[in-house]
């Protein structure tokens, strides 16, 4: 899994960044900016491939500090970050300037559109759980096994799950299509779509032993047909959909705002706004789950008589 640069621990970790021609912007004078960028260079590991950009020093808010801009552009995304300059130009300082008035988590929740998407446990609970998902992807199927149906008997009354799309289609050639194919089936009934996230995540081999990205596509498209009669579905309205090129848009939308959130892997969960990445055992997500409760007020299961817990199928719904 990718790490975020420059993390509030300050782990070291490779850049990527989009080569971006930035104009006639103002530099810092030659000799300070080679000074600066060998620093962070070495300090954040940056590759040679990987531009380092520094703006002329401007005021801050800072006595005897300066603040430049520093851009690093190369493959993938072009990004800027802030640091403090001495007046003597002897000391860099990175600037992280954090608005204590506002929930980051809440702020991360808000970027993250969930309108629509079927919902397993309560739709209505204070605490959601936003799964950022591949189909095709083996810690996927792990991390899915716990949460269904372990946690959601656990939780489902108290936490909503709710799954969006992020195929990493560059090593998993099917998984576009199956969130296409899972999308259009959510379109007519959040417990088709459920179940045919069931389905893939358990079946993953026999898909990948279909003889050619066609067929696994066929196979798809027929287990999608199967949910749909199922349930009672328009099974044409479904078929049409599976051809529609707005679905595979849909599916990218919703890749690019998990980038936006620093998503690079899969899977990558939110729970009220506090990311976990990877294939994370029970435990952590528990934990998670039940900081969040507590943050929200409501007691986690551990402090409530156990209940009966209804089934995957009993408790689906739509986020709102």
């Amino acid at each position: 899994m990718f790490k975020r640069f420059l993390s509030i621990s300050c782990q070291r970790t490779t850049l990527f960044f989009l080569l971006l021609g930035l104009g006639c912007s103002a530099q810092a004078p030659a000799d300070v900016s080679q000074r600066i960028e060998r620093q962070l260079r070495v300090k954040y590991s940056v590759p040679a491939d990987v531009k380092v950009l520094i703006s002329a020093p401007r005021p801050s808010e800072f006595p005897n500090y300066d603040t430049i801009k520093v851009t690093f552009s190369g493959k993938g995304r072009d990004q800027e970050y802030d640091f403090l300059l001495s007046k003597d130009q002897k000391t860099l300082i990175r600037m992280t300037k954090m608005d204590l008035s506002r929930d980051p988590y809440q702020d991360i929740m808000d970027k993250i559109d969930v309108a629509g998407r079927p919902v397993r446990g309560n739709p209505n609970a204070k605490v959601k759980l936003v799964n950022f998902d591949d189909l095709q992807c083996p810690f996927c199927s792990q991390t899915h096994r716990i949460l269904f149906p372990e946690l959601l008997k656990e939780y489902g009354d108290r936490v909503a799950f709710i799954y969006k799309d992020f195929p990493l289609s560059e090593i998993h050639p099917w998984a576009i299509h199956a969130a296409v194919a899972a999308n259009c089936l959510a379109a007519q009934s959040g417990d088709a779509y459920w179940e045919f996230a069931d389905y893939v995540h358990s079946n993953q081999k026999q898909i990948n032993a279909e003889n050619g990205r066609d067929n696994q596509f066929a196979a798809l498209d027929r287990t999608a047909v199967t949910q749909a009669a199922k349930f009672h579905l328009d099974t044409p309205k479904l078929q049409a959909c599976l051809k529609d090129p707005k679905g595979e848009q849909a599916v990218q939308a919703s890749v690019k705002q998990g980038e936006a959130l620093d998503v690079s892997g899969t899977p990558t969960m939110f729970i009220n706004g506090e990311m976990l990445d990877g294939a994370r055992p029970a435990s952590d997500i528990r934990d998670a789950l039940d900081g969040a409760l507590k943050r929200a007020g409501v007691a986690p299961p551990s402090q409530q008589p156990a209940r009966p817990a209804a089934s995957p199928s009993a408790s689906n719904s739509s986020a709102k």
